[in-house]
């Protein structure tokens, strides 16, 4: 079956894992996306550490066939060609392509296109119908657009930094890197919207994301300026302020994750931990007050966890109904069914062995009942497609290929 995307050109300029993550959505659905890296510098992840190799995973690059895991992971159902924008004949062969491409999407620090000239005017003029799609850290306007920008930053930047933690503890960035993740799929859902605009009507259009906006954009659903009102602390913990109980709570073998976001779901939990008693306490059916002495309600569900394993307190609140999960490791999650089931662990492969990798990555997460989505082809050897494609968008023959290869262009 044909994919939602099929048929699709991308030119793929970015690097590190935002952009990556963007044209790896894209090509999970059908898109041909063509990574297009410098012949001098490469793809910086795509042989740095940690490395999978003929002798398996390491910080160490053992041998020549050893390749990056981030690269294994998000090149996947990608091509690759190297091209150096810089010179004045590898931006002619890029607009070139551009021509005969439907979108380009890079990852550049804001001014950096422009200055190469394959800004969006410059890539407008060779193709009129061009989606280009720019992702930098805080966007291409604004007084902080030429801050340079990784996760770490960008989650300082928003605010989210001084809400993750412990209350009274410093201030803590989530485990991932969240800002890169989140504006890759922002990023990819404003090229399909881009592109149906452009079925629609006709229009091409460029698209600024930034990372800085996307994360705002969800962390704020939350009434993060009034917690001060509220006599909230800005670092809530594992709680959401809204609900009572709703937190990570120790059993006799671990951690489980219980929460309430109803009086319904109260009264459920209530009957399950045979605390009946407490429906009749004024108090403790009003959710306002339960939300002040969260450490009193707390208290009370831990006093039931304690005395079960996590698979007993799972098995009690599931099957009345509340929303429970044990805590994972890494291990555990990689052994659970619900994930293997649905093909969201998927097995790498490294191009330079052509085995199996001693490494997972994630498939694809969106299930369509017609047009399936995944990445259908390992991570590409660096500059293995170039020949191919610069015969089909740049009309070069194999003799031409090779001068400019020669000469360092490709």
């Amino acid at each position: 079956m044909q994919k939602i995307l099929d048929g699709v050109v991308v030119l793929d300029l970015t690097r590190f894992f935002s952009g990556p993550q963007r044209t790896l959505f894209l090509a999970g659905m059908g898109a041909e996306v063509i990574k297009i890296d410098d012949p001098g510098s490469g793809d910086p992840t795509a042989f740095a550490p940690p490395f999978d190799g003929p002798q398996g995973i390491s910080f160490e690059r053992r041998s020549e066939r050893d390749m990056g895991l981030a690269y294994l992971k998000r090149a996947r159902g990608k091509k690759s060609i190297t091209l150096d924008l810089k010179s004045e004949r590898g931006r002619a062969i890029f607009l070139a392509m551009v021509a005969k491409a439907d979108v380009v999407v890079e990852n550049f620090s804001a001014g950096v296109a422009s200055r190469l000239g394959i800004d969006y005017p410059a890539l407008r003029a060779a193709n009129p119908a061009i989606i280009y799609c720019a992702l930098t850290g805080y966007g291409l306007t604004g007084p902080s657009r030429e801050d340079k920008a990784y996760d770490l930053m960008v989650q300082a930047a928003v605010g989210l930094m001084s809400m993750t933690g412990q209350p009274g503890e410093v201030p803590v960035k989530t485990a991932s890197a969240l800002s890169d993740a989140i504006a890759g799929v922002f990023a990819a859902n404003g090229v399909v919207a881009a592109l149906l605009h452009r079925e629609r009507s006709g229009e091409g259009q460029a698209i600024d994301v930034a990372m800085a906006d996307c994360l705002f954009s969800l962390i704020f659903d939350e009434p993060i300026d009034c917690y001060e009102r509220l006599n909230l602390a800005p670092r809530q913990g594992n709680r959401i302020m809204r609900f009572s109980p709703f937190n990570i709570f120790r059993t006799r073998d671990g951690w489980v994750a219980i929460g309430t976001a109803t009086h319904a779901e109260w009264l459920v939990l209530l009957d399950a931990m045979g605390r009946t008693d407490l429906k009749s306490d004024p108090d403790m059916m009003q959710v306002g007050w339960r939300i002040v002495n969260n450490a009193a309600v707390d208290e009370v569900v831990t006093q039931w966890t304690m005395q079960r394993t996590k698979d007993e307190v799972v098995a009690s609140l599931a099957g009345a109904g509340v929303a429970c999960s044990p805590v994972r490791s890494t291990d555990e999650v990689m052994r659970w069914p619900q994930l293997l089931e649905r093909e969201m662990i998927v097995k790498l492969v490294n191009p330079l062995t052509g085995t199996t990798a001693a490494a997972s990555a994630p498939g694809f997460p969106i299930k369509f009942s017609r047009t399936p989505a995944s990445y259908d082809s390992p991570a590409p050897v660096p500059g293995a497609h170039s020949e191919e494609i610069l015969a089909r968008f740049a009309n070069l023959s194999a003799v031409q290929v090779q001068q400019l290869r020669s000469d360092g262009i490709i």
